[in-house]
């Protein structure tokens, strides 16, 4: 056995297949407070967490033709983290924590003149929006986390560029449904992203097989376009069909939004607004994490100096009269070091529910 290894090595090495390997990451160590609640705070109502979070990364380059890629999560958490995590994750448990190793990333990439193949767990985006991103199906957000890696999807997509401005996509996913054998809620889709000077439009298909009982599967349509003409403008919709249902404008996600940049780019604005259907791409329940109709985002960041910056904004939800403001502080410690804090106030008109206070230390290596 040890020769027949020693003749593989001796082959890559002298073939020039020896992958360019480099590593990467992140390092989060993070404390959360919690107070209030009700009508007025109270010591009953306060909680705590500690979490210490790492991604790491890496990707190997095979001569110019292939890349693996691949990044996964080491966690150890506490306190409202350790409650919030146990719901969705599979953790071991120390002598005051829980932990857990998650994958987050692992798929190639063969690449050539015109075209590049992905296959395995990767990200695939869609849509142009900045805050909801309806068009982005696969990987669903929440406006109230922007800073959380979103999860990839078990399957493959192939790119082709016929010219610079112009990239034609066919992806295929595995369904939601991980046990499922049957082939039912398999994806498949098309899109297309077409770049101008200032502007820049994608379009999007994906059909998802039928279940058991039904003779017809689920469509998505979605358009995104943005635009840089003086302020950046973008809109980004995707409309979901379910035929057994009978789906109507309930199927329907839609955002616009705009950002803007003055004081020689010291002060950032941005807002964006969204039309969330019961049984569309954001809604909580269909892949989504929303739950009302009507979704307003508007956000203010202000850069002190090249070191610090500091923001302000609010998510509010229409039809519950649901808002949250969220303030944020950041600084660069050294090259490499930030130091954040975040603060959301969440309230409607009946109810206060608490100061949630985060400090966060993120090392990059």
């Amino acid at each position: 056995m040890k020769k027949y290894m020693l003749l593989l090595f001796s082959f890559v090495i002298n073939n020039g297949l020896w992958a360019q390997v480099t590593v990467s990451g992140i390092l989060d160590s993070s404390v959360s407070m919690r107070a209030g609640g009700g009508d007025a705070l109270s010591a009953s109502e306060f909680s705590c967490g500690i979490e210490e979070y790492a991604n790491i990364r890496f990707q190997a380059r095979i001569r110019d033709r292939a890349v693996v890629y691949g990044a996964f999560n080491l966690i150890a958490a506490a306190g409202d983290y350790a409650a919030a995590a146990s719901q969705t994750e599979v953790f071991i448990g120390g002598e005051n924590y829980i932990a857990a190793i998650e994958l987050e990333r692992l798929y190639f990439r063969l690449r050539g003149e015109y075209t590049d193949f992905d296959g395995g767990l990767f990200r695939l985006p869609f849509g142009y929006g900045q805050v909801f991103g309806p068009s982005d199906f696969l990987n669903p957000r929440n406006p109230l986390k922007p800073d959380a890696r979103l999860r990839g999807i078990l399957g493959a997509a192939l790119s082709w560029y016929p010219v610079d401005t112009l990239k034609l996509l066919a992806f295929s996913a595995a369904p939601r449904n991980v046990f499922q054998k049957e082939g039912e809620g398999w994806l498949i889709g098309v899109s297309m992203d077409q770049h101008f000077d200032t502007a820049s439009l994608q379009a999007l298909y994906s059909f998802e097989t039928p279940k058991s009982g039904s003779i017809n599967g689920m469509h998505r349509i979605g358009l995104s376009v943005k635009a840089d003409v003086v302020a950046g403008f973008y809109i980004d919709t995707l409309y979901t069909y379910n035929y057994a249902a009978r789906t109507d404008i309930d199927g329907l996600s839609a955002s616009a939004g705009a950002d803007y940049s003055f004081l020689d780019g010291k002060m950032i604005v941005l807002a964006e607004y969204l039309y969330n259907g019961e049984t569309s791409s954001t809604a909580i329940g269909c892949g989504g994490n929303l739950a009302s109709r009507h979704y307003l985002y508007a956000g203010f960041t202000w850069s002190i100096n090249d070191f610090t910056n500091a923001g302000i904004s609010f998510l509010a939800g229409f039809d519950d009269l649901l808002m949250t403001p969220i303030i944020t502080f950041n600084h660069d410690l050294f090259q490499g070091a930030v130091l954040s804090i975040t603060s959301q106030i969440p309230f409607d008109s009946d109810s206060f529910y608490g100061v949630n206070l985060t400090t966060k230390l993120r090392l990059r290596f």
